[in-house]
């Protein structure tokens, strides 16, 4: 059975698609310990991908993870609409460029609690 070329086309789009998904990456952000304080150094020496996965694992109510800018990380405030997860066990995909995550409970970040990944 010959396929039309439409079918080839969509084949070849699902296999691109299929393999791109299967490069992405899961990480635990901390390592072994989790998404705690000092964590600011946690990125350096991985490489990481845009579609990669980070996994925050940290008690519900002891700390929170924050998406905020550059002006956000480097001032330890929630920007105005920032997403704030507080499941203790968040998985948040990569956008391609600076993603900067914080703790904004009172002291977390300026304890360390805060990372800044470039994703490829």
């Amino acid at each position: 059975m010959a396929l039309g070329r439409g079918s080839a086309m969509v084949l070849l789009l699902c296999f691109l698609l299929h393999s791109h998904m299967a490069r992405a990456a899961t990480y635990k952000v901390g390592g072994p310990a989790g998404w705690t304080f000092n964590s600011v150094g946690w990125p350096n020496g991985k490489r990481f991908r845009a579609g990669d996965t980070l996994v925050f694992n940290y008690g519900p109510g002891t700390h929170n993870v924050v998406a905020v800018n550059k002006g956000g990380y480097d001032s330890c405030k929630t920007p105005r609409g920032a997403k704030v997860y507080r499941s203790g066990k968040d998985q948040i995909r990569l956008a391609k460029g600076q993603n900067y995550f914080i703790c904004n409970f009172v002291g977390h970040c300026e304890s360390g609690m805060k990372i800044a990944v470039n994703a490829a």
